[in-house]
């Protein structure tokens, strides 16, 4: 093995079941460099990185060699990882939220690592006392308030501090290299940029070695010296990134590169992997700037399909012992705006911006205060529970997580068939069969999965059943809340062609909600920016992204991943 190489890698296959997913794979990773591993669920990229750390279930036949200086990981018991494992290679997991645990203080938990392998002369040496180390560790890894959130449990925690805690665990015993699997996916893109920025920092403060996955190539760029691309569990490609980003030689890595919405211009299509991979390349079919423009002039005339007037919503964070509130939290604070018919309006902020709230309000979801929320010439905030009941046929709503939002013990047709059966729109089952298979077409979902349930579809697949159900009874308006951005990139393509494929057919008008400027600036004809609660930027898409006024949006632009 070189002297450089502090990994390497050869013929590493995993199969469950005598099922292959990932095969010969192999690699090396340099002494204080990164390697970034892309792919799109199922590649086997978490896998292959899984295996390097012993924590494949006990059903995964894994072959081939992975040589850590002198060491065969692959060739260690259970005894010999808990020894290699913390010490000299460390993960760090994509949703810290289920990584961390729950009942138990962030500051123990990163001791508990430590304790571990308290017989390294890393400990040994150190005169400050443990809980000394970690809050150290903690300031280092830029988390405000160290000795507060030692003594702080996840909940208490934002998104990207518990990334940060969990930085912090991987590396208290200061590993050799790094495992980062997909560490800032469903982060907002400013937390994103500060972790990547991070990583980067102690990365040449430690000299670290770092293998960082993702399905995304934008967020490979901004980290990695070098990229490997898998696919079906084979390396289809590698090399250093420039040579990757700028001269893909594989259809797979191309479509990948593709696919994100692009920075400048909105062509009508976005392409995707598959146009690649059959070699349809999804040439664009022209913009839509000019349909848009014409459109609006119409829709200015008349008047708003939904209009909001001074919309707040308030949170008890506190009561007395009497049950007075003593502290609130306004994520809604004296909101107006219009939507316009066949329109997409976009509205962005970070996580707790209010973005969310705002739309689940709309739709009488939560408890809210306003002046006016006017939709069809209606008054919808005066509605009874059954007025408003009636009122949601006209208004439905996409969640972000199409795993949590479709009932695992019921099939894909009777999801999709639910809300015409509650709304008593159908006279029989059998009729209101015939419409969700003709929808189902529309959507891209094969007719005989009817009777199939939500575990046997992708990530991509169950958001397009979520999208049937919000469209079954021909809504006016739809809430995309957050509806794209667990996904693959590929797979968001794919989505966001779908929703504007069906807007262009049947005439939709979308309130999307993102915390990704790129996507919103694809998707939406006008933007509104929110901030603690409040608008804070509005306006015609391409003024807003061009030529932005606030500073709030300057950064949520120059935080958009680019391929440089």
């Amino acid at each position: 093995m070189d002297i450089n190489t502090i990994l390497e890698v050869k013929n590493l296959s995993v199969a469950f079941g005598g099922r292959p997913v990932v095969e010969n794979v192999s690699y090396r990773l340099e002494k204080g460099k990164a390697l970034g591993i892309v792919g799109e669920s199922g590649s086997g990229k978490s896998v292959s990185s899984l295996a390097l750390m012993g924590l494949l279930p006990r059903t995964a036949t894994v072959t081939g060699a992975a040589k850590l200086g002198d060491t065969d990981l692959l060739a260690l018991d259970e005894e010999g990882f808990r020894e290699v494992r913390g010490k000299r290679i460390s993960m760090i997991f994509q949703e810290p939220m289920t990584s961390l645990n729950p009942v138990q203080r962030c500051g123990e938990q990163v001791m508990e690592m430590m304790r571990a392998h308290q017989s390294t002369p890393n400990n040994q040496n150190n005169q400050n006392s443990p809980k000394d180390q970690v809050i150290e560790l903690f300031r280092e890894v830029l988390l405000p308030r160290p000795e507060k959130i030692f003594d702080s449990y996840p909940h208490e925690l934002s998104g990207g501090q518990k990334q940060r805690v969990m930085i912090a665990m991987a590396l208290i015993n200061h590993p050799d290299i790094i495992i980062a699997d997909e560490p800032t996916t469903a982060l907002d893109v400013t937390v994103q940029k500060t972790i990547l920025e991070l990583l980067r920092v102690l990365q040449k403060k430690h000299g670290i070695s770092i293998i960082f996955i993702s399905h995304d190539l934008g967020v490979i760029a901004q980290i990695a010296d070098d990229i490997l691309v898998m696919y079906q569990g084979k390396v289809v490609e590698r090399g250093a990134t420039s040579d990757i980003l700028n001269s893909p030689k594989h259809p797979y890595t191309q479509g990948l590169l593709a696919c994100r919405p692009p920075l400048e211009g909105r062509p009508r299509r976005l392409p995707t992997v598959e146009d690649y991979m059959s070699g349809k390349l999804g040439a664009d079919d022209g913009g839509r700037r000019g349909e848009d423009e014409e459109r609006k002039t119409e829709d200015g005339i008349g008047k708003p399909l939904l209009s909001v007037r001074s919309l707040s919503v308030e949170y008890v964070l506190k009561k007395s012992f009497i049950g007075r509130p003593l502290q609130k939290l306004k994520a809604v604070d004296g909101i107006s705006f219009d939507v316009f018919r066949g329109e997409t309006l976009g509205i962005v902020g970070e996580s707790g911006c209010g973005k969310t709230t705002l739309g689940r309000a709309l739709l009488r979801l939560l408890e809210s205060r306003s002046e006016q929320i006017v939709f069809e010439g209606k008054r919808i905030d005066q509605m009874s529970q059954r007025e408003m009941r009636e009122m949601r046929t006209k208004m439905q709503i996409v969640f972000q997580d199409p795993y949590s939002s479709l009932n695992p013990r019921i099939t894909l047709g009777d999801a999709i068939m639910e809300p015409l059966l509650a709304h008593g729109v159908m006279r029989s089952r059998e009729e209101a069969r015939c419409k969700v298979l003709d929808l189902m077409e529309r959507v891209g979902l094969k007719k005989e999965w009817f009777s199939r349930y939500p575990h046997e579809f992708s990530g991509g697949q169950r958001q397009r059943i979520c999208i049937a159900r919000a469209l079954i009874l021909n809504p006016e308006l739809v809430v995309c809340d957050e509806s794209v951005s667990a996904l693959d990139v590929s797979v968001q393509a794919q989505v966001l062609n779908l929703l504007g494929e069906l807007k262009e057919r049947f005439g939709y008008t979308y309130l999307f909600i993102s915390h990704d400027l790129s996507v919103v600036h694809y998707v939406a004809d006008r933007i509104m920016v929110m901030k603690s609660g409040r608008i804070v930027e509005s306006g015609d898409t391409d003024e807003v992204y061009r030529h932005p006024k606030e500073e709030y949006t300057r950064c949520l632009l120059e935080a958009i991943p680019r391929m440089e």
